[in-house]
C-alpha cells in the first residue's frame, strides 16, 4: 500500500524584528520623566497658593485687583500656540522642512506675544511683590511660568537653526523625537498656565 502525502504550502522565512524600531526614543522618555518632576514642582506651588488663600480672610486683598478679561486674551494666544506646535510636529514627521519652519516660527511668535502681554500686565499692576501674601504668590507663580515659556522660546530658536543647517540631516523619523520633545514641553507650559489662569483669575474672591 502506497502512502499518500499531501504537500503543504512552502514555509515562509521568519521575519526578524528590530526592537529599536518599536521602543520609544530615549529622549522622549527622558523628557516625560523630567516633566513629571516639573509637574510635582508646580503642584507644590499650587498647593502653597491655595493654602494661603484658605488662611487669609479676604482674598485677594482690596488693593490687589486682577483683570480676568485681559489675561484671558493672552491665554487664548498661548492655547493657539499649542495647536501650531503640533502642526510643526506633523510637518517634520512628513519631512516637509519649509512647512515645519513656518509653523515653528508662528508658534514662537505667539509665545513671544504671550510673554509681551504678561510683561504689560506686570507693569500695569497696582500691587508690588512684597505688598501682601496674594501679591507675593501671584508674582512667584506667574514669574516662574514666564521663565519656563522663555526657555521654550529659546529652544524653538535652537531647533529652527538646527533644521536650517545644511550640514545636519534634519527631518523625517530621525528628527521627530527631538521636535516631539519640544512639543511635550510646550504643551506642558500651556496646561500649567491654564491651571494658573483658572486658579488666580477665575476663582471667586473671598470676603
Amino acid at each position: 500500500m502506497t502512502a499518500i502525502t499531501t504537500a503543504g504550502p512552502p514555509s515562509s522565512p521568519a521575519t526578524s524584528l528590530k526592537p529599536a524600531e518599536y521602543r520609544p526614543a530615549l529622549v522622549n522618555v527622558g523628557t516625560i520623566v523630567w516633566l513629571a518632576s516639573e509637574l510635582m514642582f508646580f503642584s507644590g506651588l499650587f498647593a502653597a497658593y491655595l493654602t494661603l488663600r484658605a488662611a487669609t480672610p479676604v482674598w485677594p486683598p482690596f488693593h490687589d485687583v486682577v483683570d480676568a478679561k485681559t489675561v484671558g486674551v493672552a491665554t487664548v494666544v498661548l492655547v493657539l500656540s499649542s495647536g501650531t506646535m503640533q502642526l510643526a510636529v506633523r510637518a517634520v514627521h512628513r519631512n516637509r522642512l519649509a512647512e515645519f519652519r513656518a509653523w515653528l516660527a508662528f508658534t514662537w511668535a505667539l509665545g513671544l506675544i504671550f510673554e509681551g502681554m504678561q510683561i504689560v500686565d506686570y507693569v500695569t499692576r497696582n500691587f508690588a511683590l512684597q505688598q501682601s501674601a496674594f501679591s507675593g504668590a501671584f508674582y512667584v507663580l506667574t514669574g516662574i511660568h514666564f521663565l519656563h515659556v522663555a526657555g521654550g522660546l529659546a529652544a524653538m530658536v535652537f531647533m529652527y537653526l538646527r533644521s536650517a543647517n545644511p550640514r545636519i540631516r534634519f527631518g523625517g523619523h530621525r528628527s521627530t523625537p527631538h521636535v516631539e520633545m519640544l512639543s511635550y514641553y510646550w504643551h506642558f507650559v500651556d496646561v500649567v498656565w491654564i491651571g494658573l489662569y483658572a486658579m488666580i483669575w477665575l476663582l471667586p474672591s473671598t470676603k
